[in-house]
């Protein structure tokens, strides 16, 4: 199969799971900036990174954040910095949170995705500072 279609099928079948966390978002009244803040994020997560190196299903993705956060994001995303880091990490959180509701995901799994974005935010903004710092003053 090729590249085009499997990232096409990917995508399309992630909308699904878009739609339920914009409803999930609604009904926890949240503003339509936090609302769409939230899905631009989520989006940038399951349908750029999940696809970027191979295709990961959404469910499989939950186990996937250490990199993330701890690289991608931060070289690949020019808009990386430490409030960009956490705003995502939030979008995230609560986008498996509402999956683990939903029964896409595990109790488990969530608990330990968001005990491993704590035990290592600090290394994540480090290592964004870091990059951030590097990049901008190489000139």
């Amino acid at each position: 199969m090729d590249y085009d279609l499997k990232l096409k099928e990917n995508i399309k079948r992630n909308e699904k799971f878009i739609d339920e966390f914009e409803k999930w978002l609604i009904e926890k009244k949240l503003s339509d900036k936090t609302i769409n803040k939230h899905l631009n994020n989520i989006d940038l997560y399951i349908n750029n990174y999940l696809n970027y190196y191979d295709f990961v299903k959404m469910e499989n993705g939950i186990k996937d954040v250490y990199s993330f956060f701890g690289d991608w994001f931060i070289e690949k995303c020019a808009w990386s910095s430490r409030t960009s880091l956490k705003d995502t990490a939030a979008s995230i959180k609560k986008f498996y949170q509402c999956m683990c509701e939903k029964g896409h995901v595990s109790k488990d799994d969530y608990e330990f995705m968001c005990k491993m974005i704590k035990d290592n935010m600090d290394k994540f903004l480090d290592r964004v500072d870091e990059y951030n710092y590097e990049l901008f003053n190489d000139y």
